[in-house]
């Protein structure tokens, strides 16, 4: 497969998942202040740390708001992590590689990214929020079943699956990180009502409430921390994530005659894991380790799990992208 092509593929898929955690982070925030009791404080900013773009809102508007980040982060053009800009470099991407893709894709992604731009030219979304973001979540599920439905599961379907994987996971840990660092003080001095919705938003913003309470029951802290990073069923938990992306990681190379375990993206993708397995708590079910993990400090933990995907990319560039940039 030429270069370009899995460039555009994994890039591709990385954009919609991208737009698809972006529109569930803005409308889980929506909802939650509309269930909090009166006096809770907003947390606007957390959405913006999340998105990783901190000096770029902050060249733009002076104050977190839900009007200036909603703005920001839905229609932003100027903003290279904004859905719009987002399902525009995805239908970009899909473009180059029209010929390796399935028509039903393509018009997927087409037309979601029309729908995006009727509704950044229209009032719509300020009189219903909540369905023009479900709008844009259904219709990313739609493009990925589109895609494991009709387009071969080979070395294209892997890139592609791995930009998928490699975004979910960093985008779980980003909002994990992001939402849960002023509960984690508040859990350790007087946990409330409010303190157990902003938890359950935290879930929601993983599309992991309804999985979890079926395999953990009530909303616990640490149980939350466990589930989103170690559980090896959910598909959104860091672990799950890794798990899949050296799975097809391991099919590329198969494919391309090249030995997986020698690649410095294997490398790092096996580091990964591996310091997430270390992590890992002999009983996920003890309040114990989530005191043990916020000692050694959950931020800092997340913050180095982030900084391998990150690595990871650049060595996954080095070793198949490179050329398609240079040429």
């Amino acid at each position: 497969m030429l270069s370009r092509v899995a460039d555009s593929l994994y890039w591709m898929n990385r954009y919609i998942e991208r737009a698809e955690n972006t529109a569930r982070f803005v409308d889980v925030n929506l909802r939650l202040w509309l269930d909090l009791p009166g006096g809770a404080t907003e947390q606007w900013q957390s959405l913006i740390d999340a998105s990783g773009n901190d000096g770029l809102f902050r060249q733009r508007f002076e104050h977190a708001t839900e009007g200036t980040v909603v703005a920001f982060l839905t229609f932003d053009a100027d903003n290279p992590n904004s859905i719009l800009s987002c399902l525009s470099a995805a239908r970009e991407n899909a473009r180059a590689v029209r010929g390796s893709i399935t028509s039903e894709m393509w018009e997927q992604i087409n037309r979601l990214y029309l729908m995006m731009r009727t509704a950044s030219s229209s009032s719509a979304i300020l009189e219903n929020p909540h369905e023009f973001f479900s709008e844009i979540k259904m219709a990313s599920h739609l493009y990925g079943g589109i895609t494991d439905a009709s387009m071969s599961h080979g070395e294209g379907w892997n890139f592609g699956r791995l930009g998928r994987l490699q975004e979910r996971a960093d985008q779980t840990s980003r909002i994990l990180d992001a939402m849960s660092s002023g509960l984690i003080s508040a859990d350790a001095n007087d946990r409330d009502y409010s303190s157990d919705i902003q938890w359950s938003a935290v879930l929601r913003a993983a599309s992991a409430f309804e999985m979890y309470r079926q395999r953990r029951g009530r909303i616990e802290s640490h149980q939350i921390v466990g589930f989103l990073m170690f559980d090896r069923e959910f598909p959104r938990s860091l672990t799950h994530c890794v798990r899949n992306a050296q799975e097809s990681l391991e099919g590329i190379t198969k494919l391309a005659g090249s030995g997986a375990a020698a690649s410095p993206a294997a490398v790092n993708l096996g580091a990964a894991l591996s310091e997430l397995e270390v992590a890992r708590p002999l009983s996920e079910n003890s309040a114990i380790f989530f005191q043990e993990i916020i000692n050694d400090g959950l931020h800092e933990v997340l913050s180095a799990f982030q900084l391998r995907l990150d690595q990871f990319g650049q060595e996954l560039f080095n070793q198949y992208f490179g050329m398609s940039r240079a040429a």
